[in-house]
Order: C-alpha cells, then sequence, then structure tokens
C-alpha cells in the first residue's frame, strides 16, 4: 500500500460566490468544500483540507494555504495541475509539493500579509464592485499611514475583534502597516503573525473613518488602551479584503 503523505497547496480565490473559507454544515458553497470534492474527485479519497486561514464570505485570496493527507501516487507538485482542471474557474492551486506529515499550517511560525482595496470616487465603478469598497467622501490616506503606526508591534487588539471570536487571547502582532495611494485607489497593507475574527476588517474601517476626519491618528492608541470593541471603527465590507500571502520560516519542503 502507498505510504501517506502530506501535501500543501497555495490557493487563489475569488471568494465572491462563496460562503466563507471554512466547510459549514448549515452553509454549502465554501471553499473548504470545493477542494475536498477535488481532491475526492482525482484520487478517490475522502480528505479534509485543513486551511491556515477561515476567510470570510466574499473575502479574496492569492495565496491561502491548505494541506492534506493522500496515499495517491500522484507526485505532491503535481497536484496543482491536476486539480485545476477539476476546480471551478474563480478557485486555482498556484502551488503544491510535499510537506513534513507533522506540518501543520496554524500550529506554527507564520507571517500573513492582508491588503485591504479601497475605491475612493464619487460614483461606484460596477467592475470593481467585487474587489473594492467604495468610499465616496475623501480620504487622507496620510492620515489612515499614520493612524496605523499605532498598531505595529505587540498588542492586546480587543477592540479591533468581532465580540464573537472564541480566540483564547487577543494578543497579536503587527509588523507593519502601509495606507498608500494610486489615483483613485487606496490600500492599506498589513503584515503579522496572526489576526483576530475580523481584525483585519476593523483596522480597515478605523483608519477609513480617521481618513475622512472623525478623529485624529493617536485616537488609535486610546483604542488599543481600552480593550472594548465599541471604541473603534465599523467592520468594512469584505469585498475590498485580499490574503495576499503567507510565509513560513521554519517550513521545510520534503
Amino acid at each position: 500500500m502507498q505510504d501517506s503523505k502530506r501535501v500543501m497547496l497555495t490557493v487563489a480565490y475569488d471568494g465572491s460566490a462563496y460562503s466563507g473559507w471554512a466547510l459549514q454544515k448549515s452553509t454549502p458553497n465554501t471553499i473548504e468544500e470545493m477542494l475536498n470534492r477535488a481532491i475526492h474527485g482525482l484520487t478517490g479519497e475522502n480528505v479534509q483540507v485543513i486551511g491556515a486561514s477561515r476567510t470570510d464570505a466574499g473575502v479574496h485570496a492569492y495565496g491561502n494555504i491548505a494541506v492534506f493527507d493522500t496515499a495517491s501516487s500522484i507526485p505532491g507538485d503535481r497536484f496543482s495541475f491536476a486539480l485545476n482542471h477539476i476546480l471551478p474557474a474563480d478557485i486555482r492551486i498556484v502551488e503544491s509539493g510535499e510537506v513534513d506529515p507533522s506540518f501543520h499550517p496554524r500550529h506554527c511560525t507564520s507571517e500573513k500579509t492582508y491588503e485591504y482595496r479601497i475605491l475612493n470616487t464619487r460614483t461606484e465603478i460596477p467592475t470593481e464592485r467585487l474587489y473594492t469598497y467604495h468610499f465616496g467622501m475623501p480620504l487622507d490616506e496620510k492620515l489612515m499611514h499614520e493612524a496605523g503606526q499605532y498598531l505595529v508591534g505587540e498588542h492586546d487588539f480587543t477592540s479591533f475583534c468581532n465580540v464573537e471570536s472564541q480566540a483564547l487571547s487577543h494578543v497579536r502582532t503587527i509588523k507593519s502597516v502601509d495606507v498608500s495611494r494610486s489615483g483613485d485607489h487606496v490600500t492599506i497593507r498589513i503584515v503579522g503573525n496572526g489576526f483576530l475574527y475580523n481584525m483585519v476588517r476593523i483596522i480597515a474601517g478605523t483608519l477609513i473613518q480617521i481618513g475622512r476626519g472623525k478623529g485624529v491618528p493617536s485616537d488609535v492608541q486610546t483604542m488599543l488602551e481600552i480593550k472594548d470593541r465599541a471604541s473603534a471603527g465599523p467592520t468594512a465590507p469584505a469585498c475590498g479584503l485580499f490574503l495576499v500571502m503567507y510565509r513560513f520560516p521554519d517550513l521545510v519542503r520534503t
């Protein structure tokens, strides 16, 4: 019998049509469900992929990570090619490869990069409605960038976390926050070691409020100290959020 191996997938997807990443009994049509089905169709095995990030409905990704165990004879680096012939056009495996059987994407040192994309025009552009958050009032991206610097470092992010979060600790480390503008597009880029439920979207909503003149950058410091969700800004819509990439400093591919 073929020995089992663990395969890692780098998954890109347009999340517009899906109910998020995680498999849910009450809500069909998730990214995880589509991956499980495709792997079963390819190998005949009933697998349950393990995802690194459980993105919400409508959130997009260039590089979410999933692993699964298989006894298939297909080489690890060929799963990307084979699965892309089965998966729907809005999900693609960017890369695949065999990793150590003990590797778990949520139980190891990692670094995530997210981008939140804002269309800052008076009128919405229909072709961008699924991939940017339209905000019709002027935004000062320099104030937003200044406010974001208060989030850098290790902090208790209770104020920037959905109240339904079940995380045992709200302490996380943000390595960088950068806000930039290119024409009518404002991009918030955040790099960190982990993120709480809705954390990036709440940060985005907070920085947008400051960018429109409701508060000053140093208010973010006060929000962190208060540790109360009501002190921070609104949760920005999912459509503007992209999981750009994961980095695993200690990962050794086999």
